[in-house]
């Protein structure tokens, strides 16, 4: 039988441009090995769950200017603290223990470069929020 660990790892895409070199600091090492590969692999979830955070909204995003759509992305992931415990706990839910234990040594800063990441993969797939037929439908 796998192991959590071993079965968490194995599903993780590989990213290859992530770099690891030494004198890299420990928080973006914990970056390059954890944070962007699990990210890359929920890409999918992100994206189904800011559309229904959309929905919830009254669908006020796709009424707005790219820029206003931009910096509602931005409020969402920086102001919304349910949206953003969202969108970490995501993220947490596929760390292996070992790794749980280093992100609670410097959460905070962590949880800084993770908001980032998910905020820059919304932000670069905006279009997918326009017009979306599953939006648009449940007014």
């Amino acid at each position: 039988m796998m192991t959590r660990t071993k079965a968490l790892l194995s599903i993780r895409p590989e990213i290859t441009a992530a770099k690891i070199y030494d004198g890299i600091s420990s928080e973006e090492l914990f970056q390059n090995k954890t944070l962007r590969p699990i990210i890359k692999m929920q890409h999918d979830l992100f994206i189904a769950v800011f559309r229904n955070y959309i929905k919830k909204r009254k669908n006020v995003f796709l009424n707005l200017t790219l820029q206003k759509q931009l910096d509602y992305i931005d409020h969402a992931i920086q102001k919304d603290m349910k949206f953003r415990n969202a969108l970490k706990g995501i993220i947490i839910g596929q760390f292996t223990v070992e790794e749980y234990e280093l992100y609670v040594e410097n959460s905070s800063a962590l949880n800084k470069r993770m908001m980032t990441i998910v905020r820059e993969r919304l932000i670069t797939n905006v279009q997918v929020f326009s017009n979306t037929p599953e939006v648009i439908q449940s007014n």
